[in-house]
């Protein structure tokens, strides 16, 4: 049996979270918020649904699309409105896993070769009505997509049968039994809907019903048991906490049996504390949790290494690491690639945010997008004319000066290096 994922749906329609198809009952004027709560509540994948019914309303989704990705730590799904291959283009580039065409809407058969050509197929999902749909256009949708998602309940037997290619089921039912039921059925990855759409739904609780019903929950597995681990005279096992993006220590700390459990099952960095005497799991008051990557102990199993993604700052003081007090030496890991781009997007960035007097940044941004693109545009071609000599001293000015206003445009249309570096590791 597979690990099932239980994966929300938002549906996204004037700006706001709205409860179902053709039911406009606003379920949350926040629907980035929602969002976050579903990934910070243990769901395991988010998939957005775009309702609008114009072109503006249609800018509207995408951009809520592009919040919701830089606020929640999960895939998301999303489609709706897509009527052409730029469509597709927006959503992926709003951050989507995938790019969901409706197979029930005129064009969409068409479309899927263009655009799974373009894109690659394992960036397509296709979402189905009804059982026939699946009969009809089969030999498409097992060539040119990687995932189904079906609306409501289908007969999941006979689509087992048909194709090897794994599904989400989204239902309106609201008894647990039932998507407990849906959950068992082969061929079926996850669950959606409804009922595990709740505002107040706690997945990790959910999935401790779905074991206990023998189904098998997407969650870290660990390969080791705690108890093949070398602890110290506290009964504790030391942990060195790494950012994963930028290998920046961040804060050392201590797991107990039940600790080390609970983040391996949630994903969330989870400790003992020795002075409280009791479990704590990272950003529970703050809202700075830390998001495990991977955990790895060392060759003498008496140390863990975990590397996550940092939300905030780690340290107390609200500094970035708790590592900011110097004692010896020189601390000289200044010219760490990611984090030269990350300060200095984030002077640009707060150059915006807070203008200061005879700041060249501010100028470029009092001046306005035109302003910019001409630089960008005057710095490239002077990038260009510099490449062609051989002196590569004028090779690395000039391509700084082309970054750095690269950067201020970055700043200015809110892009992130996040989104640049997701984007290239997707290519």
């Amino acid at each position: 049996m597979s690990y099932k994922r239980l994966t929300p749906c938002i549906f996204i329609k004037e700006g706001k979270a709205v409860k179902w198809f053709g039911n406009d009952e606003i379920l949350m004027d926040d629907a980035v918020s929602l969002a976050k709560y579903y990934s910070d509540q243990g769901a395991d994948e988010l998939i957005l649904f775009d309702l609008s019914e114009d072109d503006d309303q249609h800018e509207q989704a995408i951009n809520i699309m592009k919040q919701i990705n830089r606020v929640i730590r999960i895939p998301m799904i999303a489609g709706g409105n897509i009527r052409r291959t730029e469509d597709v283009k927006k959503i992926l580039y709003a951050g989507a896993k995938r790019a969901m065409l409706n197979f029930s809407k005129q064009g969409a058969v068409s479309l899927i070769e263009e655009v799974a050509k373009r894109f690659g197929k394992e960036r397509i999902a296709v979402s189905l009505n009804d059982f026939d749909s699946l009969f009809k256009q089969q030999h498409l949708i097992d060539a040119y997509s990687t995932e189904l998602v079906f609306m409501h309940r289908l007969d999941l037997d006979s689509v087992k049968n048909i194709t090897n290619i794994p599904c989400v089921v989204v239902t309106d039912t609201m008894e647990e039994s039932e998507i407990m039921k849906i959950l068992k059925g082969d061929g079926v990855k996850g669950v959606s809907g409804l009922y595990v759409s709740q505002t107040d739904m706690n997945f990790n609780e959910l999935k401790d019903r779905c074991v206990k019903e023998g189904i098998r929950m997407t969650s870290f597995e660990s390969m080791m048991e705690f108890s093949e681990f070398k602890l110290n005279s506290d009964g504790l096992l030391p942990v060195v906490v790494q950012n994963y993006k930028t290998n920046e220590v961040l804060m050392v700390a201590y797991m107990d049996e039940e600790a080390f459990y609970h983040t391996v099952k949630s994903g969330k960095m989870t400790y003992f504390s020795r002075s409280r005497q009791e479990q704590w799991v990272k950003g529970e008051t703050s809202g700075h949790y830390q998001y495990v990557k991977s955990l790895t102990i060392d060759c003498d199993k008496d140390t863990l290494l975990a590397k996550v993604e940092q939300i905030g700052a780690a340290c107390h003081t609200g500094n970035p690491t708790c590592f900011f007090q110097p004692v010896v030496g020189t601390d000289y890991d200044e010219t760490n690639p990611l984090q030269v781009f990350e300060n200095v997007y984030g002077t640009i960035a707060d150059r915006k945010k807070h203008p200061k007097e005879g700041s060249y940044t501010n100028y470029l941004f009092d001046k306005g997008l035109d302003k910019i693109l001409k630089k960008v545009g005057e710095e490239a071609t002077e990038l260009v004319i510099a490449a062609k000599n051989l002196n590569p001293e004028e090779i690395k000015y000039e391509l700084s000066d082309f970054l750095y206003h690269a950067m201020v445009l970055m700043v200015e249309r809110d892009i992130t290096w996040e989104d640049i570096i997701a984007e290239l590791a997707d290519r």
